[in-house]
């Protein structure tokens, strides 16, 4: 039986439209009131089945993605988020039980992270189920976190480990069982609490999404600076080491989907940002510096820079 879009709104998706901003889904828009005092922050991104996921992955799981990739915007900004507009174009196969378990993704999401679903738009697809969601948060006035900022001095700082996510896709492609991977791969884990500590300690930041290497170039590039990225330093997991061997840190560095934060801060800073880590339970490693100059170069333990296989992931 083919779907009823708006009986789908009502029964599926109204009662994740917690708040009096959404109108319970039953107008065109929403209507926000600002917050006093605050920016507000909008970010979106869409996930499109083959190239970010696959069709079978659990529907929850492609739901959180979806949500949380751009919650890791968010948090990269230092931004409180507050809800969030959802689009999905979906392919015949798509059925209401698939819609149910994809729902309760994003409920199980909105209760973790005390946000709301805003609106959004249901359309069909002959093409891949796509999933895109707008993300707003808010900021403190002026306290928002850009990529412009970092200045020579600076030290490199990267939340978590970098290049599970590559490490889960490649295993998914093999069809070899690596469930820490896989799971890091399949929902992210935005630094939403970290990101908001990170007020007055980063200069610059963003979050690790194209790859380690190429976000830290988009810093370098907007800051006119020039960033060092020390090999030895870069925090791999024990599942990626194991999966990689001696080839893990060169492929992390450009695998991308990692969604952590990657921030310049000065040295002055560091015992305030290890106690912010301690705070919010998150594991922050310095991996670099900040320079005068251009780009981003990866350096070896002795201190030369290391050939670069790639950098990191692109559209086109």
């Amino acid at each position: 039986m083919p779907l009823n879009e708006f009986a789908v709104i009502a029964d599926i998706f109204a009662p994740l439209a917690t708040s009096q901003a959404a109108l319970g889904l039953k107008d065109d828009v929403a209507l926000l009131t600002p917050r006093a005092g605050c920016e507000l922050v909008l970010t979106t991104d869409a996930i499109l089945d083959g190239v970010d996921f696959f069709a079978s992955d659990p529907p929850a799981a492609i739901a959180r993605k979806a949500l949380r990739v751009n919650l890791s915007d968010l948090a990269a900004k230092g931004a409180e988020p507050f809800g969030y507009l959802l689009t999905l174009a979906l392919p015949k196969a798509i059925d209401t039980k698939w819609l149910r378990t994809f729902a309760s993704g994003l409920k199980a999401d909105q209760q973790a992270y005390g946000i709301t679903l805003l609106g959004g738009d249901l359309s069909s697809t002959p093409g891949p189920l796509t999933v895109s969601v707008t993300a707003l948060g808010y900021v403190p006035k002026g306290k928002a976190i850009l990529r412009k900022g970092a200045r020579a001095g600076d030290r490199v700082f990267v939340t978590g480990t970098i290049g599970d996510s590559g490490g889960g896709l490649a295993a998914l492609k093999a069809r070899k069982r690596a469930p820490f991977l896989i799971d890091r791969y399949r929902v992210p884990q935005p630094r939403v609490a970290f990101g908001q500590a990170l007020w007055g300690l980063a200069r610059a930041a963003l979050d690790v999404s194209d790859g380690l290497l190429a976000d830290l170039g988009h810093i370098a590039d907007v800051s006119k600076i020039h960033i060092a990225v020390e090999a030895a330093r870069v925090p791999l997991s024990a599942a990626l080491r194991k999966a990689w061997g001696d080839t893990s840190v060169q492929r992390a560095i450009g695998a991308g989907d990692d969604y952590e934060i990657a921030f310049t801060a000065p040295a002055s800073k560091r015992a305030a940002i290890q106690k912010a880590a301690k705070a919010t339970k998150t594991q922050v490693t310095e991996i670099g510096f900040v320079m005068h100059g251009r780009g981003v170069t990866l350096l070896g333990a002795n201190g030369k820079p290391l050939p670069i296989r790639k950098t990191g992931w692109t559209h086109f």
